[in-house]
């Protein structure tokens, strides 16, 4: 079981979720501190931590997977978001420079196809961050927030998938090391729990955040794909799950 996109909604547009977002962004940011001129795609569910590179990007997108649902991003122009299948994604052949997968891939059962799909859509230099729930960490044993469900990773887990799909694992940080409630003391004291457990727990963090790049000379014959899908592109904030609308809830998140 996997949250749908009006969860994922909900949950970044509570207070706890706010904190999450701005928590996770800072470790993302220090990792990829200057991306003028990239062509980024958050797949997942990644558009709260999209809206920071719109600045300084070349172009920016969202792809969101079939299982999942999407829902309009940003509230305000045009839509850059699209539903896909996430093993046949509609991007040439290296067209992106960064990509950045959140809410993905601790739900997917079949992931090495999209890890390929991934390599195959990355220019020869381009790099992948994975956000997935820590194996170690609390948020991984509550399904009060998304990062409770699916499978938690490891370092070395993660370190072993994506070296097996042709990425080498390079930079690789923890967040959330706060407790995953949502009371009041808690929220102001985040920052704190992060300086703690950066410094104490390291290897207990809520989620593992780790980069890896393109291995140019790995996956040289990927498998051949008759057909390719299109993405479907939404036209209106209208949420849309499993083939079917629901209300109108569009958000910049």
């Amino acid at each position: 079981m996997r949250p749908d996109v009006i969860d994922l909604r909900n949950f970044y547009h509570s207070s706890l979720g706010q904190v999450v977002r701005r928590t996770i962004t800072r470790q993302v940011r220090q990792m990829w501190p200057d991306l003028k001129n990239f062509r980024i795609l958050g797949l997942g569910y990644a558009t709260p931590y999209l809206s920071t590179f719109r600045s300084e990007a070349e172009r920016v997108i969202s792809f969101m997977p079939l299982e999942q649902g999407v829902i309009q991003w940003p509230r305000e122009g045009g839509s850059l978001v699209s539903l896909v299948d996430e093993r046949t994604l509609p991007l040439a052949d290296a067209s992106i420079d960064r990509i950045i997968w959140v809410h993905g891939l601790e739900n997917t059962t079949d992931v090495d196809p999209i890890l390929q799909e991934l390599w195959r859509i990355l220019t020869s230099t381009g790099k992948l961050m994975v956000v997935v729930p820590g194996r170690r960490g609390l948020w991984a044993r509550t399904e009060n927030t998304p990062f409770g469900y699916g499978h938690p990773y490891s370092d070395k887990q993660l370190n072993r998938l994506l070296r097996d799909n042709g990425f080498t694992p390079g930079d690789r940080q923890g967040a959330l090391y706060m407790p995953p409630g949502n009371w009041r003391l808690n929220l102001r004291l985040a920052r704190a729990w992060e300086n703690l457990g950066a410094k104490w727990w390291r290897h207990f963090s809520g989620v593992r955040i780790m980069e890896a790049e393109k291995q140019v000379y790995a996956l040289t014959e990927l498998p051949e794909r008759k057909t390719r899908r299109r993405p479907v592109i939404l036209p209106a904030a209208r949420p849309v799950i499993a083939g079917r609308d629901l209300p109108r809830m569009g958000e910049d998140l």
